[in-house]
Parts: structure tokens; sequence; C-alpha cells
């Protein structure tokens, strides 16, 4: 069946959008996600559809998405695909077709990679959104576009990665954004087959992970406010200490994804933007040693954070070191003095999908010293996302109850 390319007669000021048909790819009629439509960020294999990553590069083709298809069988409308940063492999929205745009803040960035994904949802365009996240890249653009984002434990069997272009085999996840948690509960309901019970906050023990000098005073006042609404609730909230993860996240990352695009980088002009370029020869450059060390560092956090998840039900951290910056801005200010952005993102998000813990993303808007366009993560135990979805909604939709007393 031929598709028809309908996407430049709809107006796209956002850049979000790499494909829209001519007509959505129905969902199968009376299905439990009957009645919605999602957008596909543009690493998933769509039969008829194009895959090109957001890139002038060549790409490889991984196939049909197994989890597109299972959730058209479940019901939902597929009604595009959605850009992203060039091949996933960064936090700004930046690609080969122009970038993305903020929703609302036509000057700033919407986050990365799946840029077009929440776009998709903050402008109400679609019920819900596809992405993927290899070190935060659904969790950010849902902070800065001040929408809600579900990264799954890492080989979650319901939210397959077969048929999805991968960046990274050891980090990357597929997950939702949407609008509310109750459509991302919903979806993951269907997909699993089994209903997210109910939970509250009493008597939850929540470790509170908020570095001195990674974030601004405001972001740092916000999350210091959803402690409080979680003391509120009934929780305990205590500071706990991790370490910067990226000395592991990187050479992984990097000589994964160099490997996955070794054939565009044999060519005399791959065609990626200069920075994408820059990393992947970077990546190609590591020794086999130089890897086997940060798999060895990795495995030693992993036994930091589980030790961490032993005493405590849940940690609570910053999504974003400050507001969604400016296009083009390669550093924040932070209390320490500059730090390049990529650093200041990445170590607040990369140790979740390094490490592979489920992780929710909710904006901080309605706690006391919440700001627009911020927000919170909170992170669960391995194989325990029904449990960390349900605490997660329980927050989202609970009334600011008391002053934070952390500081």
């Amino acid at each position: 069946m031929r598709v028809t390319d309908a996407s430049s007669a709809v107006p796209d000021p956002q850049r979000a959008w790499a494909f829209r048909p001519a007509s959505p790819l129905p969902g199968v009629p009376g299905g439990p996600l009957s009645g919605l439509t999602f957008s596909v960020k543009d690493l998933f294999g769509v039969p008829g559809w194009p895959l090109r990553a957001s890139t002038r590069a060549p790409v490889p083709d991984p196939g049909e998405s197994v989890l597109v298809r299972r959730l058209l069988d479940l019901g939902a409308s597929a009604t595009g695909k959605t850009h992203l940063h060039e091949i996933a492999l960064g936090i700004t929205g930046a690609n080969g077709f122009g970038g993305t745009a903020h929703p609302t803040r036509p000057e700033c960035v919407p986050g990365g990679s799946s840029s077009g994904a929440a776009v998709s949802v903050a402008l109400g365009q679609v019920d819900f959104a596809l992405g993927t996240d290899t070190g935060g890249s659904i969790r950010v653009p849902a902070a800065w576009c001040g929408v809600r984002g579900f990264k799954p434990t890492k080989g979650h069997a319901d939210w397959s990665e077969a048929g999805v272009l991968p960046l990274s085999g050891t980090c990357d996840h597929t997950g939702p954004l949407a609008a509310d948690l109750r459509t991302i509960i919903r979806v993951h309901e269907a997909l699993t087959g089994q209903p997210v019970p109910p939970q509250d906050w009493t008597g939850r023990r929540v470790g509170l992970w908020l570095p001195d000098g990674w974030v601004t005073p405001d972001v740092h006042a916000a999350v210091l406010g959803v402690a409080g609404t979680l003391e509120g609730l009934g929780a305990t909230v205590t500071p706990v200490d991790f370490p910067e993860v990226l000395d592991a996240y990187s050479p992984i990352v990097l000589s994964e994804a160099a490997a996955v695009h070794r054939d565009a980088l044999n060519l005399p002009e791959p065609g990626f933007l200069p920075f994408t370029l820059a990393a992947l020869r970077q990546g190609a450059a590591l020794s086999a040693d130089e890897v086997q060390a940060a798999f060895a560092r990795r495995a030693a956090y992993r036994e930091g954070l589980d030790a961490l998840l032993d005493t405590f039900d849940v940690l609570l951290a910053p999504t974003v070191p400050t507001p969604p910056p400016h296009t083009g801005q390669d550093e924040v200010d932070l209390p320490g003095g500059p730090v390049p952005l990529r650093r200041a993102v990445l170590r607040l998000t990369a140790p979740f999908s390094l490490l592979g813990a489920p992780t929710a993303a909710l904006p901080t808007a309605h706690h006391a010293g919440g700001q627009p366009f911020v927000g919170a993560q909170l992170v669960g135990r391995h194989g325990q996302d029904d449990t960390l979805l349900a605490l997660a909604h329980a927050l989202d939709t609970a009334p600011h109850t008391r002053t934070p007393e952390h500081t």
C-alpha cells in the first residue's frame, strides 16, 4: 500500500513531525486502547513509513516494531512519526531537518532525544507518544515540555525494543509520554494485560537525591516542594548520595552507537551533523579495554543503586538542572559555575537508564516552590514498574499539603 506523506500540508511550526500519512494507521476496533491516538518516534520501524532517525545520514533498517504492532492490535491508532535529536544522540532536539522547538517557548529547546514526541503530547496532537530513553531521552523532554514520561525497567517484556533502531543496546529503553499518568497507566495495563492497583505513600521510605550545586535554585525549590508533598502523604524523606556515572555511561553509549552506524561512518561524507559525527568517531576510537573498564564501573554503580533501593522504596530526584535552555545554548549556569549542558543534564538522568531502573518523570509546577517546565523523577526497584506507576499517579494527583522541611 502506498502511503502519502501529508506532513508538508499540515502546519508544524515546532518541526515536531517527521512524517504524517494522509490518514492514521487505524487500531483494531474494540480493543482496550480504542479511541486513543499515538505518535511514533522516528526510530521505530513501521511498514510503509520512512525511517530516517532525523538525520541526513543513511541508517540501518531495524525491521517492524513489535511495540507499535501491539499497540495497533490493542486498538490505538498511529498518526505519524515524530522528529528526534539526530539518531537519539543528544538532549536538545537538534537534527538534520532544522531541529524541534519548544511547544510554547519558541526560543527554547524542548529537550531530547524524544523531542517531537513530547511536543506532540504537549500540544494535544495525540493522546500519547512513543519515545525511547537511553540517557534521559523520554524524561528530559517530558520535564521541559511539562508532560509526563515513563521509562520501564530495562528489558521489560511488554515494552519491546525489537524493530527499533538502537543507539545503545545496553542503555536503550522504549516508553510513553502523555499529558497525564492515567493515560500512561492505561497503555501499560493494556500491554501487560494486568491492572495497576492503586498505591499510597503512607510509610514509604523515599531517598532524596538532590546533589549540591547540580541544579538552579528554582529547580532545587521545586524538588523540595515535591518532597514536602510526599511527607504530607505519609512518606519519610531522607537525603541520599549517589555519584555521577558518566565515566561509565559515555564510553558504553558512544562505542555502541559507533557500531550501529559503522557503515555510515565509513562513507566519505556520512551526512551527520558535526557534533554527532564527532561523538560517533570518538566512540569508534575507544579501545576494547576502555569499554570493558566502563562496564566494570557500571557494575559497581549497579551495586550502589541496588543498595539504595534495598533501603528505600523509591528515589526522588530532579529530572533537569534548569528550565528549558535557549536554542544553541551549550552550557548552563549552576551554583558552582558554568557546566556543559550535556553533562549538567545527563548526570541527573543517565544513572537510571545506564542501570535499568524504572523511572517516572513528573512536572513540579503544582507543588510548593514549583516551576513550570522543570520536573522530578521517581525511581523504583527493578521489575516493580506497576508499583512505581501507581505511586507516581498518587503523587501527581495529590494536592500540595505542606511546606518542605528539607534544605
